[in-house]
């Protein structure tokens, strides 16, 4: 990901160009301005169902359901039932785009579970080398030692690309985590998704999908521990010699998470992540909770010049997501029979009870930790204590 004031500058550039040419030829600004909107592939994938891999808005209400919202820019969007695997709503969803740091929630479905959050790591120089130039940072330094639960809090907070290598090379460096990330793609079945760089960093051929992108959160959010750090608005991190080495405070740039410049929290938001470079615009994956409802809403892309337009385009659309509760049929599934392991075919059959211990009941708050694994574990060795009994018994009366 690239730094925000990258698309400032370029609307400040836009707008004066704009302004020029419209005094030149006396056209408003934005006709003058106006490009050809990008047009989905002719053809796209159909996973999930077939009515995902066709183009335009896919949406099936019932007598009274609400309308979506009117003014949606997004090349591609998708929202979402994160409990049921339901797609409610969905345009271009199979649409392949370049992510930005959005692919960062892939990163951290495949690298989070193999690495202990108490860890420790010192960095060194080779651990930071290869980061794309202009690349976000959240301030690792060469020489300092950090956790686990540092680097990931720096990846999803400050979507720190110098957080992503270190944890990278801690995983046995960039290309062996490269290959492990897309043969975690492959596992969930998200066939839009080409892995270049582990932090979404512009690189040739680097693409996903709404679609895809919503699998990763999806799945992200069943570990307690992606909950937590995706759904931390503010924490501290430890500080180099710049800082004297005092720790410095890191804000969530998710900023329907953090509630800065201009964009005020969304209630129940869980996270997910959000995303800028050149060629994705900017990108944003998130997911909030009512009652025993998560919805998640993807948003690529978009093309509207108002500012912080990809944080409104999310909001309405999830807003819309719980008032269309019961309303609408769903054009598709994020449940796919490739990616159901046992966690998964618990979750699929109580999703509101796995969705409500998993997310936080707000923003900065921690999930909770019991998972259905350990549910399923306790369980099993009540029934085998049963067992025992009932044999004890038996031979009593055998006896």
């Amino acid at each position: 990901m690239r730094l925000d004031n990258r698309l400032v500058w370029k609307r400040l550039v836009w707008s004066a160009t704009a302004a020029g040419v419209a005094a030149a030829t006396g056209l408003p600004a934005t006709a003058t301005a106006a490009t050809p909107v990008p047009q989905p592939p002719a053809t796209m994938s159909t996973v999930g169902g077939a009515q995902l891999g066709l183009a335009g808005v896919r949406v099936d209400p019932l007598p009274g359901a609400p309308a979506l919202p009117a003014k949606l820019s997004a090349l591609s969007w998708i929202v979402s039932d994160s409990g049921t695997g339901q797609v409610l709503a969905a345009k271009d969803a199979h649409w392949r785009l370049p992510p930005a740091s959005t692919l960062k929630t892939l990163f951290a479905d495949t690298v989070l579970p193999r690495l202990p959050a108490t860890a420790t790591h010192t960095v060194t120089d080779a651990d930071l080398a290869g980061m794309g130039q202009g690349s976000s940072q959240v301030g690792v330094v060469t020489g300092q030692t950090y956790t686990v639960s540092d680097l990931w809090l720096g990846v999803f907070l400050r979507s720190g690309n110098d957080a992503v290598h270190v944890l990278a090379a801690m995983n046995g460096g960039v290309p062996a985590t490269v290959t492990a990330m897309q043969a975690k793609a492959k596992a969930l079945d998200a066939d839009d998704t080409k892995v270049v760089t582990p932090d979404g960093y512009d690189e040739p051929g680097q693409v996903s999908s709404a679609y895809d992108l919503s699998l990763f959160a999806r799945d992200g959010l069943r570990n307690a521990d992606f909950a937590r750090y995706c759904s931390t608005a503010a924490a501290q991190f430890p500080g180099g010699p710049n800082t004297k080495g005092k720790s410095f405070e890191i804000d969530n740039t998710d900023r329907l998470l953090s509630g800065i410049d201009g964009v005020s929290r969304y209630p129940g938001l869980i996270g997910v992540k959000n995303g800028y470079t050149t060629n994705a615009g900017n990108t944003l994956v998130v997911a909030a909770r009512r009652d025993d409802r998560t919805i998640l809403v993807t948003v690529m892309n978009p093309q509207s010049d108002l500012y912080n337009a990809v944080y409104t385009e999310a909001r309405e659309l999830l807003d819309w997501g719980f008032a269309a509760d019961g309303q609408v049929r769903p054009v598709g599934t994020l449940n796919q029979a490739v990616a159901v392991t046992r966690t998964h075919r618990a979750a699929a059959k109580r999703p509101a009870q796995v969705s409500a211990a998993l997310a936080p009941t707000d923003a900065g708050s921690a999930p909770g930790t019991l998972s259905w694994s350990v549910a399923c574990g306790a369980l099993a060795l009540a029934v085998a204590g049963a067992a025992v009994l009932l044999l004890r018994r038996r031979r009593r009366l055998n006896d």
